[in-house]
């Protein structure tokens, strides 16, 4: 069964002193983009947290973020209140010794000012917290719950997906079978114009040489291979989805099907030069361009 590249995942896990939350998000991407934001106490796992993802994960662009609530203002990082005047005292010096002007003192340039300040390093005093493995074992443990939850978003996501993909595939197999009726009627028609233009002509030709050119030029315009073709790609579509799913995914190759299924159907539109026809073929279009939108959200 197919899965969707589009899911969600969120798990929290309480401390005495702190409340860590663990989220991982995904979006369709021909690649795994990875991207992870770890609280500072938990860098030491990041590489074990970024294998578990990878290997679970085969495609998407995921977003990963712990972030931790804490509990008792104490433990929270803090403003190094000193070393913010020492880089104050520092610039206002470099300012002097190389003759710039002043900075003011509006809001404005007093909130820049800051900011600059605040990402100056050892701005931000954080205190040394010595993190139980029990505990890093427990965001481990939350990480791969979360893993799991967007898993299981992205199987009910494909599950959406496979009911769309097998409607529009049924209809465009429901469109072939209704442009039949219509070739018969086709080669009648241009056999017979071409016997009236000859008429109107009022000229002599051999009637078994026109008799072989029109066979043909009508033999140009059939359609029985390109036929047989689609409704092979139809089935190997379906076949696919119901496929397992390997370390490649269904997305790639159902994507490579679909590309196939519009060339026999553009030959169609080519060949089918009959009003009902060409309508037919615009439909079976529409079909398959709505499955081509959504393959790109399939792993």
């Amino acid at each position: 069964m197919i899965q969707s590249m589009t899911g969600f995942g969120k798990t929290t896990v309480e401390f005495p002193n702190k409340k860590v939350t663990v989220e991982i998000k995904s979006l369709n991407s021909k690649q795994l983009d990875l991207s992870m934001k770890v609280a500072y106490q938990y860098r030491e796992r990041e590489m074990q947290l970024r294998s578990l993802i990878q290997s679970a994960l085969q495609r998407g662009k995921v977003d990963f973020n712990i972030s931790v609530e804490m509990k008792a203002a104490q433990d929270a990082p803090r403003v190094n209140t000193e070393v913010i005047k020492e880089y104050k005292a520092q610039i206002d010096d470099l300012r002097r010794e190389l003759g710039l002007t002043p900075i003011g003192f509006d809001a404005e340039s007093s909130a820049l000012l800051m900011q600059s300040l605040l990402r100056m390093p050892d701005a931000i005093a954080v205190q040394a917290q010595s993190i139980e493995t029990e505990e890093l074992d427990s965001i481990v443990k939350a990480a791969q719950e979360a893993i799991e939850k967007l898993t299981d978003f992205r199987r009910q996501e494909g599950e959406s997906l496979y009911r769309m993909f097998t409607e529009k595939i049924n209809t465009i197999r429901e469109l072939l079978a209704q442009v039949e009726p219509f070739e018969k009627m086709r080669t009648d028609k241009i056999r017979q114009n071409i016997l009236d233009r000859f008429e109107q002509l009022a000229i002599d030709y051999d009637r078994n040489r026109l008799e072989q050119e029109m066979i043909y030029y009508i033999e140009k315009l059939d359609i029985n291979e390109e036929k047989i073709r689609l409704r092979n790609h139809l089935d190997y579509f379906i076949e696919t989805m119901d496929s397992p799913m390997d370390a490649g995914g269904h997305g790639k190759k159902l994507g490579f099907i679909a590309q196939e299924m519009g060339r026999e159907i553009n030959t169609l539109g080519s060949k089918s030069n009959q009003a009902e026809m060409q309508r037919i073929v615009v439909m079976m279009k529409d079909q398959l361009e709505q499955i081509k939108e959504q393959v790109l959200n399939v792993m």
